[in-house]
């Protein structure tokens, strides 16, 4: 899957599961039950204990493609990849990170708040921007980043929950990401 392919698929399925836990024991059972409740597009942090064995096991699963966040240095993105992660997402954006991506053919969605960071990440390379953390203006910020570069990528997530994503799809967003609540931390 190319970082194009995986872009129009986000599109198309809205919504990922993101499971960030610190408790190894739960991660597992937890994607299962976000996977059985319908999401397609699932990632685990990585600061979850075990979480490239985790990208791997769940990457080897027909119908699923499988990401790794909190993806803070080139290592990290290596290391991901080679477990079987087909997209990576960052809470910040680093250049460095954004290039291995990309040299390696797999999405990357680095963290952003503001329009500034969100035009650094596309112009490094970034097909998608993840807006993190989703402010209390919600929608409407990303409306209005939307209105000057309609070409972004946005992707909401901490922040997103089951009353505001509709709303934040209607403002233009590409996808959302779904933290806790799904999770309990």
């Amino acid at each position: 899957m190319t970082p194009a392919d995986f872009v129009t698929l986000f599109r198309r399925l809205r919504a990922s599961a993101i499971l960030r836990t610190m408790r190894a024991e739960a991660a597992a059972p937890a994607m299962e039950a976000a996977v059985r409740g319908g999401f397609r597009i699932v990632e685990f942090t990585l600061t979850t204990p075990g979480a490239f064995d985790l990208i791997t096991d769940f990457a080897r699963r027909d119908g699923l493609v499988v990401g790794a966040g909190t993806v803070l240095t080139v290592d990290d993105a290596r290391r991901a990849a080679d477990a079987g992660a087909r997209f990576l997402v960052s809470p910040v954006v680093d250049e460095a990170v954004i290039t291995v991506a990309a040299e390696l053919g797999v999405a990357m969605m680095p963290g952003t708040f503001t329009p500034t960071e969100m035009l650094r990440a596309h112009r490094a390379g970034a097909p998608l921007q993840k807006l993190f953390p989703a402010p209390d203006t919600g929608p409407k910020h990303v409306k209005a980043i939307l209105g000057p570069m309609p070409f972004l990528n946005i992707v909401p997530t901490s922040g997103v929950h089951l009353n505001n994503a509709a709303a934040y799809l209607k403002a233009g967003a590409t996808a959302v990401g779904f933290v806790n609540p799904l999770f309990d931390p």
